[in-house]
């Protein structure tokens, strides 16, 4: 085992030692993994503890590394973690040179999934150039447009801005879906191009002020408002029975 892995090792053991003490540290294996883009994971089979970190934190300072460590083995263990730790994780990992390198990554390592954008029902590519030139006078330069590969029901729309994609869940592509609401959501995607998200004290938002108030612009905005909470609760009732 390498000098770095063998210190990670030990930053692991030290987390486990001081979040569940009456507990012996297990066998722990740390090694850094070519994701695509910022992610890591922490699993335990047969009594033996396995980690993979992204590699784009090769070289993130060892108290970023020690929040890591405290970070995923609360996780493991569904515990709190203390906040010292999330604030250390969350100023390197949201600073400006870490996102870029995670972007990079996403585009070199990623792969999305690409169908089509001409439904059974409703055409995005024609929806797309109707709203751009309805609501934003046809300045939204065209993403790749794509019904998903499955029916998702939790997220309807996702805009990514490293492979400039907009995908909208296969489930609205259905005759008892308004198209209204398949232009809403398109259209809340939409504006995630206009409106990109913004560094803030070392955390993305989203869904910035300027962002709501055009969202609220859609003319059957409180419609779309009540048919997405109708979805929500016909998921958590899917949960349910599922449970």
């Amino acid at each position: 085992m390498s000098q770095m892995h063998s210190h990670l090792s030990k930053l692991f053991a030290d987390a486990f030692r001081q979040l569940e003490p009456k507990r012996v540290a297990p066998e722990i294996e740390v090694r850094f993994y070519p994701y695509a883009g910022l992610h890591h994971t922490i699993r335990i089979r047969s009594g033996r503890v396995y980690v993979r970190i992204s590699d784009i934190f090769k070289s993130a300072p060892p108290d970023v590394h020690r929040a890591l460590a405290f970070i995923l083995v609360a996780k493991l263990l569904s515990r709190r973690t203390p906040d010292v730790h999330e604030r250390a994780y969350r100023d390197y990992a949201y600073s400006p040179q870490i996102l870029r390198a995670s972007d990079i990554a996403r585009r070199r390592r990623g792969r999305k999934m690409i169908s089509s954008a001409h439904g059974r029902v409703f055409d995005l590519d024609k929806m797309f150039m109707r709203l751009n030139r309805k609501f934003f006078d046809g300045e939204i330069e065209k993403p790749t447009l794509t019904w998903s590969q499955r029916r998702t029901r939790r997220i309807l729309g996702h805009h990514d801005p490293v492979h400039e994609t907009i995908v909208i869940s296969k489930t609205l592509d259905a005759s008892d879906v308004p198209e209204w609401f398949v232009e809403y959501i398109l259209y809340h995607e939409m504006l995630h191009i206009k409106h990109p998200a913004r560094l803030i004290n070392g955390r993305r938002y989203y869904h910035t002020n300027a962002f709501r108030t055009e969202e609220q612009r859609f003319p059957h905005y409180e419609e779309a408002q009540a048919w997405l909470d109708q979805v929500a609760r016909q998921n958590r009732a899917s949960r349910a029975r599922a449970a």
